[in-house]
């Protein structure tokens, strides 16, 4: 399975590509082309085509939550006419807001077009020969950290699995990393992990930070790739405990 960056807040020297303070993956696994989220703008159809990579081959699209910088770019992916299947969890596109603002999916599900066919449950699904996506996420580990009064129960992730590790994929984490983590690994019964990649939501909250960074070093992690909305003080305190991997737009993994 092989994982590009997109979309990122990240753009990396020498290869001009745009960045947005947003996050879209595009994931390869067998026949099965998928995009995580889908940025805040048009950005995601701009670097996909710089890329070289086909968006009108996408047979599937997974959304991690309904913030507008992860499902913005939907307005601008209504014009692909090839049959796509949409996983989410319950209220993706309900309203949110954030100290007055709205931030909430610029687009409501059921408007997409007929051959978008959601996927909507708080429940585990599998998305390809590989890949899970993860439904609602248990709290058993790291409290619901709340932003402003959007208690965000629709954020998700990714479970990859082969036959000896597993990697997990992850937007906001708004959910808990720790968490997501956690479910990844009750649901694949794997407790030896490749990547962690995504945005942990560590933003200027040190106590948090330092519960994430204690639960990690306790984990059998290869790589932690931290990007979006992770700060440069977690991601130092990460590198503490863990090998980290620089993520940017254009980044590519093989899982």
């Amino acid at each position: 399975m092989k994982l590009t960056v997109i979309v990122d807040n990240n753009s990396l020297i020498d290869y001009y590509y745009l960045a947005e303070p947003a996050l879209s993956f595009y994931l390869e696994d067998g026949d099965k082309k998928i995009l995580f989220d889908t940025g805040y703008s048009d950005v995601v159809i701009k670097n996909a085509e710089k890329m070289g990579i086909d968006l009108s081959k996408i047979n599937t699209i997974v959304l991690s939550h309904g913030h507008n910088d992860h499902t913005g770019g939907l307005v601008y992916l209504q014009n692909l006419t090839q049959d796509i299947d949409v996983y989410c969890c319950p209220n993706v596109d309900e309203h949110k807001e954030h100290n007055g603002k709205d931030i909430s999916s610029p687009i409501k599900l059921s408007t997409l077009p007929r051959n978008f066919k959601l996927h909507i449950s708080s429940q585990s699904q599998k998305i390809s020969e590989h890949l899970t996506f993860l439904g609602e996420i248990e709290r058993n580990i790291q409290p619901l950290r709340k932003l402003g009064d959007d208690p965000l129960y629709d954020d998700s992730a990714i479970l990859f699995q082969d036959d000896t590790s597993i990697s997990i994929i992850t937007g906001c984490s708004h959910s808990g990393i720790c968490n997501i983590v956690e479910q990844a690994k009750n649901i694949s019964k794997c407790a030896n992990i490749n990547i962690v990649i995504g945005g942990f939501h560590l933003l200027n909250n040190e106590e948090v930070t330092k519960e994430v960074c204690d639960y990690f070093s306790k984990q059998n992690i290869n790589a932690v790739c931290p990007c979006h909305c992770t700060d440069l003080y977690s991601k130092i305190a990460l590198s503490k405990v863990c090998k980290i991997k620089q993520v940017g737009v254009s980044t590519s993994f093989e899982l």
